[in-house]
């Protein structure tokens, strides 16, 4: 699934001028977390969050900055959160640097750059001018609403030199204390295990190769040491 395919595009944006009360009255009426802030052309400059609104609420609270913590205080960011916390207008308060993807980007790669920065959502832009907005909520929806792949048939055999070949991989692991088996597509484990996480994570590699249909686990807890 791509950009295209997730991604809300009638999206309600704003240019740099609009105040600060607009913006809120935006997120407020039409019930959303967000808006990007675009140019004449369409092209992102930034984004306006709650967050940003909050902090600027916090701004207004804000206790006045000591003699002595003040020589460790970089000037810039200072003036910076200060136009950031006391501007009336959406280009001071706004986040300007916001992640953008392409429409033919993959959900996986949109999912992987929502994580790896920590932000609730991207824009989606083509020829650098803004087309839509994907935010997690759209990601878990398209999760929600996927087929689930129809089962790989494989063979016991099959399924047995797999299983034993990812355990095999994992450091955690030790085949030594375990005994695998496979019965009509069903894995069988056998033997000690450390802990109830191992024998959950004895179960999930099971679940995960194609062809299993079940996991049956006989595993006793007991002192386990890995032998590579």
């Amino acid at each position: 699934m791509k950009a295209r395919d997730l991604m809300t595009a009638d999206v309600i944006a704003v240019s740099p001028d609009v105040s600060v009360g607009e913006v809120a009255r935006l997120l407020t009426t039409n019930r959303i977390s967000a808006v990007p802030v675009i140019d004449k052309d369409r092209r992102v400059l930034g984004i306006v969050t709650e967050g940003d609104l909050m902090r600027r609420v916090e701004g207004h609270t804000e206790k006045k900055v000591g003699w002595l913590a003040s020589l460790f205080t970089d000037p810039e960011r200072m003036a910076k959160d200060y136009a950031k916390s006391h501007g009336r207008k959406a280009g001071d308060v706004m986040t300007p640097h916001v992640v953008s993807v392409q429409e033919d980007d993959e959900a996986g790669d949109i999912a992987d750059l929502i994580e790896r920065h920590n932000i609730k959502r991207v824009t989606v832009v083509r020829d650098g001018k803004l087309v839509g907005i994907v935010s997690r909520a759209d990601l878990l929806r398209a999760l929600t609403q996927a087929t689930p792949p129809t089962p790989a048939q494989a063979s016991d055999n099959e399924i047995y030199e797999k299983v034993m070949s990812e355990l095999k991989k994992q450091p955690w692991a030790s085949t030594f204390y375990t005994t695998v088996v496979v019965r009509d597509g069903i894995v069988e484990y056998y033997g000690y295990c450390g802990s109830e996480e191992y024998r959950a994570a004895m179960r999930v590699l099971a679940e995960a190769v194609p062809g299993v249909k079940g996991v049956k686990d006989h595993l006793v807890i007991g002192p386990l040491y890995i032998y590579s």
